[in-house]
């Protein structure tokens, strides 16, 4: 047990238990994420009430998320990220301190994790909020009056590829798939299509 409550043990089980926390609501599935960071976030619990934690550094360290949130942006700049990485690490390094405010966690392995930590966010979580962030590139509107084609059999139910993306669909007559049909209204998110049918000549 005496290994659990080393401050630098201590401290990358906090660390890694909230990455895999905040991994977990970006992709919820199977649950093993979440029942994995609830079990380190408990022991990482214990361990602060054996060791002398500085609930300043917390603070610290939670203040240091808004400049990291801002720099995930687009509109983001350099010194977000700066100010972020210096903030969490500072709290990082002080979150265990002895008497006389004497850091324990090494200042070193602070500024690492909190690098490949923060980094890691920055590459993989951005991209995420663009995603998020991004307008759809076609709203249901503008697809009314549009031609595109049928991705399966389309009555009641089916879907067609209209306007570079797929979506759910209808029609009053049975179409088959790779079809071309027209957009002729829509319900809530559903589009009502039509096949678009070649016009045959008369004979003379």
């Amino acid at each position: 047990m005496e290994i659990l409550l080393n401050p630098n043990i201590a401290y990358l089980v906090i660390v890694i238990g909230f990455l895999i926390a905040i991994l977990a609501l970006f992709t919820p599935g199977t649950g093993v994420l979440e029942v994995v960071a609830l079990a380190l976030l408990a022991l990482a619990g214990w361990q602060i009430s054996q060791l002398d934690f500085n609930w300043y550094a917390l603070i610290i360290m939670l203040v240091g998320v808004f400049p990291f949130l801002l720099a995930l942006r687009k509109t983001g700049k350099w010194y977000h990220f700066v100010i972020a990485l210096l903030a969490l690490t500072l709290g990082s390094t002080f979150l265990f301190v002895e008497t006389g405010w004497k850091p324990t966690v090494n200042p070193f392995l602070a500024a690492l994790v909190n690098l490949l930590v923060v980094g890691f966010f920055w590459l993989v979580l951005r991209k995420g909020w663009d995603a998020l962030l991004a307008a759809p590139r076609n709203q249901l509107v503008d697809a009314v009056g549009a031609e595109g084609e049928t991705r399966s059999h389309v009555h009641t139910e089916g879907s067609v590829y209209v306007k570079g993306e797929l979506w759910s669909a209808t029609s009053p007559r049975p179409i088959e798939p790779n079809k071309k049909v027209k957009v002729v209204s829509r319900k809530g998110y559903t589009l009502v299509v039509e096949e678009i049918t070649s016009a045959v000549p008369n004979k003379k």
